[in-house]
């Protein structure tokens, strides 16, 4: 982590603490170094501020493309080193994807995924998307599972002075079977929902949308 970074969180922490009452669980499970895919829930776009203040090490965020337009999050995003990705490009662009991600673990970097896609509006787990777990498959990556709560209090202007409460579960790393250079669609989604099911038991059951009792996801 870099000097202007650790300025950062220390100048911010004071103001989050005010804002929020939250707490982060499980920060012990956190490797210090090595390649690492963080995945969790997305709910509000805070989420990423709390996962930043969470964990001992510095997110690399993998952002959809559309995050770039804007100006200021433009410059914040590659301030932060974040990744864009096209979510609806075509096999060059996903091999485009899957070369920058690659080249980043090799660096001995933790990457941060949201793997439903985009926000939940409802703040239930949506079906997750097969892209992280393939990742993970493909390159023998280990996987950190998160599981946010009570983002979803942070609407309109009450919560300024509710104070919600937060909670950042952070599970134990683990690794999905590998895959050859070609995944079937049943692979895919036997993989992501292997992946899922591990956010699901980090949250609440009210949280657990799709995979409430690791129940399998139906289209």
């Amino acid at each position: 982590m870099t000097l202007s970074k650790k300025i950062l969180l220390a100048i911010c922490r004071p103001l989050l603490n005010i804002l929020f009452s939250w707490k982060a669980e499980g920060r012990e499970n956190v490797p210090l170094s090595g390649p690492l895919i963080l995945v969790a829930n997305h709910v509000h776009v805070v989420d990423g501020i709390f996962l930043t203040f969470s964990l001992p090490r510095w997110i690399t965020f993998v952002a959809k493309e559309e995050l770039f337009h804007s100006p200021f999050l433009r410059f914040w995003l590659r301030w932060a080193g974040s990744l864009s990705i096209r979510r609806e490009g075509k096999l060059r662009e996903q091999q485009r994807i899957l070369k920058s991600v690659t080249n980043a673990l090799e660096e001995g970097l933790m990457l941060g995924m949201f793997p439903e896609g985009g926000r939940s509006r409802d703040g239930k787990l949506r079906k997750g998307r097969p892209g992280s777990a393939v990742i993970a498959s493909k390159t023998d990556v280990s996987l950190l599972p998160v599981g946010i709560a009570g983002t979803d209090k942070v609407n309109g202007v009450s919560w300024l002075w509710k104070r919600p409460r937060v909670v950042v579960n952070i599970g134990k790393p683990f690794k999905l079977p590998p895959t050859s250079a070609r995944v079937s669609k049943s692979q895919m989604e036997l993989l992501t929902t292997q992946l899922m099911r591990e956010i699901a038991a980090l949250l609440p059951p009210e949280y657990q949308g799709v995979y409430e009792k690791h129940e399998d996801c139906e289209s």
